[in-house]
C-alpha cells in the first residue's frame, strides 16, 4: 500500500471494469477509501447487475483497503446523490469524485434514433453532472476536493458516434465551468481523455498507434486527486494519456478576427473570411480518406 492518497475518500463511477476499476484499485492502493460505483451494464447500457462493483470492493478489501459498493444508475439525480451520500455516511467526507462511467450506441447521424442518443448523453454527460453536482455541494462545505471527468479525443468529432462525441465535448465544458465556479472554495476540476485497451476501445474502427493500459490512466487520476496536484494549481485542464504519452489539450481561444466598416453583409463576409479570418484545419477530416480507403480493403487504418 502506498500513501499518495492517504486519508482521502474517493468515489469512482464506472468502477466495475476497465479504466474505472483500475482507478478504484490504484486509489485504494495509495491509501484512499473508495466508493465503487457501477451500474453493471453492457457496453450498450443494458442488463444491469451489482456484481462488477461488488467484485472490485472484494479486491480492494483483500488487498487491505477499505471500499463500499454502490450499484446505482448515475444518469439519475438520485443515483448521483447516492454515490456522494454513501461516501459521506461511510467515510465522513469526499475528497475526490471521478466519473468514468460510459456506454456506446454507434450510428451514423442521419440514422441515429432518440433511443440511441438519449442514453449515451445521459450516462456520460448527465452522469457526470449528477455526481459533480452532489459532490460540489459537499466539497464547498469542506472547502476542498477534486472533480475529474472523463472525456475522449472524440470530442473533436466522430463519423459514427455523434452522441458520444457531443457528450464528451459537454464534459469538457462542464469541467471548465466547475473549475471556474468552485475555485474560490478550494475545489479543483480536470478532465482526462484516455487511450487505453478496454472493452469499449476494442470496437474502435482503426489501429491506434498510441495506446496504453487502464493502469496508465489510473496513475494520472491518482496524481490529479493528490495534494501534489493541488499544490501545483492544476485545474480546468484536459489531459490525454496514451501509454508513454502524456499531453495537455489547448484551452479554447479565438484564432483570428476581422472587423467590418459598417454592417456585415453576406458579400462582405464572402470577400473577407477566406483570406483574413480563414479556417482552423480539422484534424479528423484529414484522416477520413485514409479510413475510407482502408475500409474498402477490409483493413483498419492506423491513427
Amino acid at each position: 500500500m502506498g500513501n499518495f492518497l492517504a486519508g482521502k475518500a474517493v468515489a469512482v463511477t464506472g468502477a466495475g471494469r476497465g479504466i474505472g476499476r483500475a482507478v478504484a484499485l490504484a486509489a485504494a492502493a495509495e491509501g484512499a477509501r473508495v466508493v465503487v460505483n457501477d451500474y453493471g451494464v453492457t457496453t450498450d447500457g443494458t442488463s444491469p447487475t451489482s456484481e462488477p462493483a461488488e467484485a472490485v470492493v472484494k479486491e480492494i478489501e483483500a488487498a487491505g483497503g477499505e471500499a463500499i459498493a454502490v450499484a446505482d444508475d448515475i444518469s439519475t439525480m438520485a443515483g448521483g446523490q447516492r454515490v456522494v451520500d454513501t461516501a459521506r455516511s461511510a467515510f465522513g467526507r469526499l475528497d475526490g469524485a471521478v466519473c468514468v462511467a460510459g456506454i456506446l450506441r454507434e450510428r451514423m447521424l442521419f440514422n441515429m434514433s432518440e433511443q440511441e442518443w438519449d442514453p449515451v448523453v445521459a450516462t456520460h454527460l448527465k452522469g457526470t453532472f449528477t455526481v459533480f453536482r452532489a459532490a460540489a455541494a459537499l466539497m464547498r462545505e469542506q472547502r476542498s476536493g477534486t472533480l475529474i471527468g472523463f472525456t475522449s479525443g472524440n470530442h473533436q468529432g466522430s463519423v459514427s458516434q455523434a452522441n458520444y462525441s457531443a457528450a464528451k465535448g459537454g464534459i469538457i465544458s462542464l469541467v471548465r465551468s466547475a473549475a471556474l465556479g468552485l475555485h474560490k472554495y478550494g475545489v479543483t476540476a480536470n478532465a482526462v481523455a484516455p487511450v487505453a485497451r478496454t472493452r469499449m476501445s476494442a470496437g474502435v474502427p482503426m489501429e491506434l498507434a498510441e495506446i496504453g493500459e487502464p493502469e496508465d490512466v489510473a496513475a494520472l487520476v491518482v496524481y490529479l486527486l493528490s495534494d501534489r496536484a493541488r499544490e501545483q494549481r492544476v485545474t480546468g485542464q484536459v489531459y490525454t494519456i496514451a501509454g508513454p504519452k502524456l499531453a495537455v489539450w489547448a484551452q479554447p481561444r479565438e484564432l483570428r478576427a476581422a472587423y467590418a466598416e459598417g454592417s456585415w453583409t453576406p458579400e462582405r463576409i464572402a470577400d473577407l473570411l477566406p483570406g483574413t479570418v480563414g479556417t482552423d484545419p480539422m484534424p479528423m477530416l484529414a484522416r477520413l480518406e485514409e479510413m475510407e480507403q482502408a475500409a474498402r480493403k477490409g483493413a483498419r487504418p492506423n491513427q
